[in-house]
């Protein structure tokens, strides 16, 4: 008979307590990847879930994301979770191009929560169908461009910037200077090539005439039924009914696992400074101007 003084726990009872947890944290690793849809073992297929949450002005993290679920084969479907008032220019075209990747090869249905405009519902709009509550705020097609200007204040104060270009145009929207008429319509210029932009993509996308999109596209915020009335969003319903109009179209039935994602921490300051609206919700040149959706 083994000596129980003999045995490896007693002769290692470093090694043998490292051992133990390890296979403790092993297997609750397994258990949170099972319950949190990492390991598929209840159905043949997957969902995700892809939440855009408040001002877009980095798409990053949301693209690559996307671009996982889009590749991973045992994900079925996405759901996209929009509760967004838009935010800068690029991002939410990016965000538009990822989306449109995912509906090429699976069903991808947008959600809508109290807010899905401007460039919030730029990002949704090449979805396979797009859902929202009747009482979601939505639409607000347009671009804008805002800056603040302190000319008058600086001459009352007797402070006369220099400012040196090296074109007409470089200095347009600078807060120190007023703006020429010739720049003034360089910057009206530069919106509406933005806005055709997005006007263009949600056309196409929602398979709309492009006049007919260009009458509703001066800005104006839609609720979600009327944005149904003018074939902007599919239906009227709200997450649940967004999950069960996607698991049909996946052919899924019962429970299923879910992915859910991005995962994204944003540093405490930067969380402040937005809570105190001190980060703009626009992107902005070198010389202050903020364009957004």
């Amino acid at each position: 008979m083994k000596n129980p003084k003999n045995s490896f726990s007693v002769r290692h009872p470093f090694l043998f307590g490292f051992s133990l947890l390890l296979m403790a944290v092993a297997l609750l690793w397994g258990a949170a990847a099972f319950f949190h849809g990492k390991v598929d073992f209840m159905t043949g297929g997957k969902i995700g879930v892809v939440n855009v949450q408040g001002t877009i002005t980095n798409s990053l993290s949301t693209v690559k994301f996307l671009r996982d679920l889009r590749r991973d084969d045992s994900v079925k479907g996405v759901l996209l979770r929009v509760n967004s008032p838009g935010g800068t220019i690029a991002p939410s075209q990016e965000l538009y191009h990822a989306v449109k990747r995912v509906a090429e090869v699976k069903p991808i249905v947008a959600s809508f929560g109290t807010v899905a405009a401007s460039g919030g519902y730029y990002a949704a709009a090449p979805a396979t169908q797009i859902i929202a509550s009747s009482g979601s705020i939505t639409g607000s097609i347009g671009v804008k461009a805002e800056y603040a200007n302190f000319h008058q204040l600086l001459d009352k104060l007797g402070v006369k910037p220099i400012i040196i270009t090296s074109g007409k145009m470089k200095a347009a929207g600078s807060p120190f200077a007023e703006l020429t008429p010739e720049q003034r319509e360089y910057l009206t210029n530069l919106i509406m090539d933005m806005h055709d932009q997005f006007v263009s993509d949600v056309a196409s996308a929602r398979k709309l005439d492009l006049a007919q999109v260009e009458k509703i596209a001066d800005g104006r915020a839609i609720t979600g039924r009327k944005a149904k009335e003018l074939g902007l969003v599919d239906r009227i319903g709200g997450f649940e009914d967004s999950v069960t109009v996607l698991k049909a179209l996946c052919g899924l039935e019962g429970d299923v696992n879910v992915i859910e994602g991005p995962e994204e921490e944003k540093p405490l300051i930067k969380q402040i400074l937005g809570y105190l609206g001190i980060i703009p919700e626009g992107s902005a040149t070198g010389d202050g101007l903020i364009f957004s959706y």
